[in-house]
């Protein structure tokens, strides 16, 4: 079995990074900043992909350029706003909720910490975890379906599910890899390390890769 160095693939995903589109939650924090759209953007990106997301988010932040006016639309507008992302019924449900528990449980602020995200509404821990990284620049592992895959596929871990992964990666991954290596594993699994067919033939980390579980690549 092939030795996982981290700190290689680590190394050389991020040389790499500049040829891969960035994951639309990362280019929300380059373009602004704000924890509010970030927030927003990683709800409503779950279980959909980035074009569809930057779409909704250039149309809800039109209309809400905080929480505060977010708190004003009503839930029919949302809804058109945002679709046609995944679960987009459910994922304007929690918007609409979320100006008033972010009011009464936060003072009008929006957490920083995974466990004060997660009491959010529409927020699990992938969601808290990346939020907490990207909009507050803290130590946190986001675990979502990429993660999972790729470091199973590695053979870094041996997890059936993202939150095994994550309790994995706490216990296994140098502190210094936390806060950057979903951006860098999204991009590469969006491009090259697949679900279905990935693209071994053009990969610069197969050297480190057992390949577990590709029955056939390209």
């Amino acid at each position: 079995m092939k030795k996982t160095d981290i700190g290689a693939i680590h190394r050389i995903l991020k040389k790499h990074a500049n040829d891969y589109n960035v994951p639309i939650v990362d280019l929300i924090k380059i373009q602004t900043n704000d924890p509010f759209r970030i927030l927003v953007g990683t709800i409503l990106s779950a279980r959909t992909k980035d074009e569809t997301t930057s779409a909704a988010c250039k149309r809800l932040f039109s209309k809400a350029k905080d929480i505060e006016e977010l708190g004003k639309l009503q839930l029919k507008n949302i809804e058109k706003l945002i679709y046609p992302v995944g679960f987009y019924k459910n994922k304007a449900r929690f918007l609409k909720q979320l100006p008033d528990v972010i009011r009464d449980e936060f003072n009008n602020r929006i957490p920083e910490t995974v466990e004060k995200l997660v009491r959010l509404p529409g927020v699990g821990r992938k969601t808290a975890n990346l939020v907490a990284t990207i909009a507050f620049n803290r130590h946190a592992i986001c675990v979502d379906t990429h993660v999972h895959r790729i470091m199973n596929r590695l053979g870094y871990v041996k997890t059936r599910t993202p939150l095994e992964t994550e309790m994995a990666l706490r216990k296994k991954l140098a502190k210094r890899y936390w806060k950057t290596i979903n951006s860098l594993l999204v991009a590469f699994g969006q491009n090259i390390c697949k679900p279905v067919s990935p693209f071994c033939s053009k990969c610069q980390i197969i050297r480190y890769c057992n390949r577990i579980g590709v029955k056939r690549s390209r």
